[in-house]
């Protein structure tokens, strides 16, 4: 493979599939160990990809929409010469991004026809985002011998997350820290996809009564969550719009248990190596891009009919052997 001295990977959203990319990620990057990588993301995710330090630049411009964007961004990959792109999106954006560059297009690799390092595998579509994205780098050749048969591909490593973070500090005459539980309510907007905040409120109930601490996570917009669960366990932490994403990963890492929707603050809780619980439902399919690691899930077409009885259950058996 000829050495490439401008590259360029475009990952969109959602968070939960930015989580799962990162191994990709990281196989462009000790791929083209001298060649300089840009990340086309959106502004939400741009922090955590600088501090991955896959990518000599992070362009936090991904957030486009429609035709002008395509022409808009079809524009700057031209201008930028990069030698190859590396569409780890393969959305209806990308593709017209890359009709849009006829002719004088860059090397490409995605699944769109045309491209030069085309990933025309046929159940591509059933195949989970990780071994999707694996296989598309075994064909674009920088990863002979990816792990592509399902469930074979590891998940995330979070570890350059965690190696920078700075370990608590015990106070002196202080109780030593009880294990805790992470909550994560919201990250999904259909009702069908989100546990209710009652079911919520009663498994942090019975987690803190069998000996955890429950800390609750979230956007702002999701403060109100977390008073409810407050309500039924008062001593729980709302931590809602006081953590970003390195710091979610932090927490999972020393948590004794993380509950969550099929969101992306759970995918980067079980990355971060927390015994995780998942939530999947409304039609979101863990077979294509649940978590992976130390992981439950419990599956429904509505969230309103997983019980707490059975979230509970499973919760503490993880909590146990952790």
């Amino acid at each position: 493979m000829k050495p490439l001295a401008r590259v360029l990977v475009i990952k969109l959203g959602p968070l939960s599939e930015f989580v799962l990319s990162l191994p990709a990620m990281k196989r462009l990057r000790e791929a083209h160990p001298k060649a300089h990588i840009t990340l086309l993301t959106m502004p939400s995710f741009a922090e955590l990809a600088k501090s991955s330090r896959f990518f000599d630049h992070v362009e936090p411009s991904g957030d486009r929409q429609g035709f002008g964007a395509a022409m808009s961004l079809a524009g700057w990959i031209r201008r930028s010469r990069f030698d190859r792109v590396y569409d780890l999106e393969n959305s209806s954006l990308t593709r017209r991004v890359f009709n849009a560059m006829w002719p004088g297009r860059p090397e490409w690799s995605g699944d769109v026809r045309g491209a030069s390092h085309r990933s025309t595998t046929r159940h591509r579509a059933r195949m989970h985002v990780l071994e999707r994205q694996a296989d598309q780098l075994k064909t674009a050749g920088v990863w002979p011998d990816a792990p592509t048969v399902a469930g074979e591909a590891p998940p995330p490593d979070l570890s350059w997350i965690l190696r920078r973070a700075p370990e608590p500090r015990p106070t002196p005459g202080a109780e030593k820290p009880k294990p805790y539980a992470l909550l994560s309510p919201g990250g999904v907007s259909r009702s069908q996809e989100r546990w209710p905040i009652e079911n919520y409120a009663e498994l942090a109930r019975r987690l803190y009564e069998h000996g955890l601490d429950v800390f609750v996570i979230g956007s702002p917009e999701e403060s109100a969550m977390a008073r409810a669960i407050q309500r039924t366990t008062p001593r729980a932490r709302d931590l809602t719009g006081r953590t970003d994403f390195a710091q979610i990963a932090v927490l999972g890492a020393r948590a004794a248990l993380a509950v969550g929707n099929s969101s992306g603050a759970m995918h980067l809780m079980a990355a971060a190596g927390a015994p995780t619980l998942a939530l999947f439902a409304g039609g979101a399919d863990p077979e294509l891009s649940g978590p992976r690691g130390y992981v439950a899930i419990l599956t429904a077409k509505d969230a309103r009919d997983i019980s707490v009885q059975q979230a509970a259950e499973t919760a503490l058996v993880l909590a146990r052997s952790a």
